[in-house]
């Protein structure tokens, strides 16, 4: 099996090119965005779980949360990612009301694109435990 290109956008950008984010990332591949900025893109899930379903993307390519380390870099972007959340759900009228945020790791938690990334979801009650 081959190696992955890497590639390099800016100093806060590595991109993989065979990640279908990545190629959404750098505007291959068309989304509906709810945020863009230097560290974070946000945008609506193709396959909507709630009324309100956004994925918060890192720009950076950071395979899942199992790789993030106690960084000043990681912790930058993940209160990053927490505040963007939060935007798009006050935004959208659930500020209030209640909304999830929750990353899937691995094959077993769910996770299907090897790209750190959050789901935003609010709109409908949510139960517990999901899945």
């Amino acid at each position: 099996m081959g190696r992955r290109r890497i590639q390099r956008r800016s100093r806060y950008t590595r991109i993989m090119s065979d990640c279908l984010f990545c190629k959404i990332i750098v505007g291959e591949i068309p989304s509906t965005q709810r945020h863009s900025s230097d560290l974070v893109i946000a945008f609506n899930d193709i396959a909507p779980q709630a009324p309100l379903h956004v994925l918060i993307v890192p720009r950076e390519h950071i395979s899942s949360a199992a790789d993030l380390r106690d960084t000043p870099a990681h912790g930058a972007l993940l209160a990053r990612m927490h505040d963007v959340a939060q935007e798009i759900a006050v935004e959208a009228g659930y500020g209030d009301r209640g909304w999830r945020l929750v990353s899937n790791v691995g094959d077993e938690g769910g996770q299907a694109i090897e790209h750190l990334h959050y789901h935003l979801l609010a709109g409908r009650q949510l139960s517990w435990p999901p899945g």
